[in-house]
């Protein structure tokens, strides 16, 4: 017999960034799991969910489509699905996922249930200066990919790793994001852009850090990503937001993914 999965727990507002579909270093099967055990009436994507930069190099799998349909199976019963453009999926500006029916945007404004205004983006164009060439993005893009498939090649002789940990290579890419960021520069320009649009905070993704405070006078929240963090942002009935996910609420099992069909591609 097949297995029953429990209902989902449902918050008022749910919000992911930065799943890069399609990426060597997307946990696919964490997205799913999350997926299986969260919703809400909306569901903000908040960029770079499909990695569609290198379309060459693409590592689709039958999880990939599974995220994809149960997106799709919540759009079509009700769900209200807004996909926010990033740096990776830009090309959907010009022509949207066919796999799912969601609103396209670049930016919105959710309301909270206590009716504070959030600017929503990805973020990219908040980034630092150099980094909005966009050589050097791409070049960034290709030596994380090439350093992640170093990583899956050593993971053969190495130890076996705990969902929660991160391998050597892992490490230090964390490392470097973290770096990047130093400063909280990318915060504060994107705080400015929400205050001088009149919001009361931003919901952001891209800067693949996890984050949620109001040190620069408004709300301040991004997503996290599901390459590192695996984490998301979710509003409460109350509206309260909150970072739920990450990798010590992972434990010591991987989830159950097997009877996916096979993979339809992109």
């Amino acid at each position: 017999m097949p297995t029953t999965l429990p209902a989902p727990h449902r918050h008022r507002a749910l919000f992911l960034s930065d799943l890069h579909l399609g990426a060597m270093g997307c946990r696919a099967d964490l997205i799913l799991d999350f997926l299986r055990k969260n919703t809400a009436p909306v569901i903000y994507l908040v960029g770079d969910i499909l990695d569609i930069w290198h379309p060459l190099h693409l590592h689709w799998s039958a999880t990939h489509d599974a995220i994809l349909g149960l997106l799709e199976d919540r759009a079509v019963t009700g769900t209200r699905l807004v996909y926010l453009i990033g740096n990776h999926d830009a090309a959907l500006r010009h022509s949207p996922a066919p796999e799912l029916h969601a609103e396209i945007a670049e930016r919105i404004t959710h309301e909270t249930a206590r009716g504070e205004r959030l600017l929503v983006l990805h973020g990219d164009t908040c980034d630092a200066r150099i980094l909005r060439w966009h050589i050097c993005t791409r070049i960034g893009s290709r030596v994380d990919s090439a350093l992640r498939r170093l990583d899956k090649g050593l993971r053969r002789f190495g130890r076996s790793l705990a969902p929660h940990e991160r391998s050597l290579v892992e490490t230090v890419l964390s490392w470097i994001n973290a770096a990047m960021a130093m400063g909280h520069g990318h915060e504060r320009r994107l705080v400015a852009l929400a205050r001088a649009s009149g919001h009361d905070g931003v919901v952001c993704g891209h800067f693949h850090l996890a984050d949620l405070h109001s040190d620069h006078g408004l709300t301040y929240a991004n997503c996290g990503d599901w390459v590192d963090s695996f984490t998301a942002i979710a509003e409460d009935a109350t509206g309260r937001l909150s970072v739920i996910g990450g990798r010590q609420s992972l434990g010591e099992a991987l989830p159950d993914l097997s009877g996916l069909a096979t993979p339809r591609g992109i």
